[in-house]
């Protein structure tokens, strides 16, 4: 019974071997012609290349030109106004001005605070006429110094008559002496008059400047704004007495506005007086413009940066003094490409790159660096002019491999 089965499956094995080892024999013995492998082996490489295509990775390529343009220096800094000060009063006395609130808006040259006179003016009043009274006593001084010139003049005469005469012999030695020592007190004379007149000049400067004391002080009983700005407190109280030293009132000049920044060690030579900058405020993300205005030439000790400050205008006052900004300083121009942030990415090494594509469609990668960002993509140094740019699938491939690109035209 176990006969038939084994003598099939011999028989089987033989039909499998001439069919597939023994073919072009068994085509023979039937007179079939075989047929021609050339067209099979033909086809064979282009099916096997087909295939290997298909394998491939298929990225979509942009293809980029550099472009120059000016690079920034970017800094975190925050709004500072242009000027504030602390008006104090310089005298002692009571406020009899009604007060100003804070928020107004206040113009140089007025009044923040009026102070009580009290006897200050009967005390400039005095001294005008003291100043009367000195300048009185000029003409005085000045007949007396002419008096005593006059008296010396006569002396001398008379002692020149003594002199020749008594050379002739004609008077005495007493009469000559005598001469001389009345010579000799006229001169003293002149000098006492002129001492007087001195003394009454000097007294009419004491008296002025006694004046300008007295004027000075009534001057310090009206407190004024030094420049125009707006009241960051309120002014004192009517009835306050004020001291030496006494806050009358703080002013804030909030136009223009300064940005002030810290520039780091390595950016500082980038970064020049006069370079134009552009800054995006936090609160609400408002764009203002100005120029640089100062770059310190000392750094801080503890943080190693450098002290900036640019002014913007603000003539509607809507920048706060202590806003946070992000600065954009605008330095020397390089080329850089606008790369799609998309496009970004990493090596093994944990480089920060992009990945391109060569003539023959192989992938390298591009170590980068970035100049700036904007809402359209990033401005990279570190590429070729052009550049054909992974902008889709840079992250299934890495460097050497071979890839089926696509490219995409950029749209402007």
């Amino acid at each position: 019974m176990r006969f038939f089965p084994v003598l099939a499956a011999i028989v089987f094995a033989v039909l499998m071997y001439m069919a597939v080892i023994e073919r072009h024999a068994l085509l023979s013995f039937f007179g079939a012609q075989p047929a021609d492998d050339s067209a099979t082996r033909t086809a064979a490489p282009s099916h096997a290349a087909a295939k290997a295509e298909h394998q491939l990775v298929k990225v979509v390529v942009e293809r980029l030109q550099a472009e120059q343009i000016a690079r920034a220096v970017v800094l975190r800094g925050q709004t500072a106004a242009a000027r504030q000060v602390d008006v104090k009063a310089e005298t002692t006395a009571v406020v009899v001005s009604e007060p100003l609130r804070k928020g107004a808006q206040v113009e140089a040259g007025e009044v923040l605070c009026r102070l009580d006179a009290g006897t200050r003016r009967a005390a400039l009043e005095q001294m005008r006429a003291q100043l009367d009274e000195a300048q009185s006593r000029i003409p005085e001084a000045q007949a007396r110094v002419g008096e005593a010139r006059a008296r010396l003049a006569e002396a001398e005469i008379n002692q020149n008559a003594s002199s020749r005469l008594n050379q002739d012999g004609f008077a005495s030695t007493t009469r000559l002496a005598g001469a001389d020592a009345a010579v000799a007190t006229a001169q003293a004379g002149v000098s006492s008059a002129q001492s007087g007149l001195r003394a009454a000049r000097s007294g009419i400067e004491a008296a002025r400047a006694a004046v300008a004391g007295a004027q000075a002080e009534l001057d310090r009983l009206v407190i004024k704004a030094p420049f125009s700005g707006l009241l960051e407190s309120d002014t004192a109280e009517l009835g306050a007495l004020m001291q030496p030293g006494a806050l009358c009132a703080t002013i804030i000049q909030l136009n223009p506005m300064k940005l002030v920044g810290f520039v780091p060690e390595a950016n500082v030579n980038r970064v020049k007086v006069g370079a134009q900058a552009r800054a995006r405020l936090a609160a609400g993300g408002d764009m203002v413009s100005g120029r640089v205005t100062f770059l310190s030439r000392s750094a801080d000790p503890e943080t190693r940066t450098f002290r900036t400050e640019i002014d913007v205008p603000n003539s509607d006052l809507m920048i706060r003094d202590g806003q946070t900004a992000e600065i954009l300083i605008s330095s020397d121009s390089v080329n850089a490409h606008l790369v799609a942030q998309s496009a970004l990415t990493l090596n093994d090494e944990g480089t920060l790159g992009v990945r391109l594509i060569d003539d023959r469609n192989i992938v390298e990668f591009h170590k980068i660096g970035i100049v700036r960002d904007t809402t359209e993509g990033a401005w990279v140094t570190g590429l070729p002019e052009v550049a054909n740019v992974i902008i889709v699938g840079q992250e299934y491939v890495v460097e050497g491999v071979e890839v089926v690109p696509t490219l995409r035209e950029r749209t402007q």
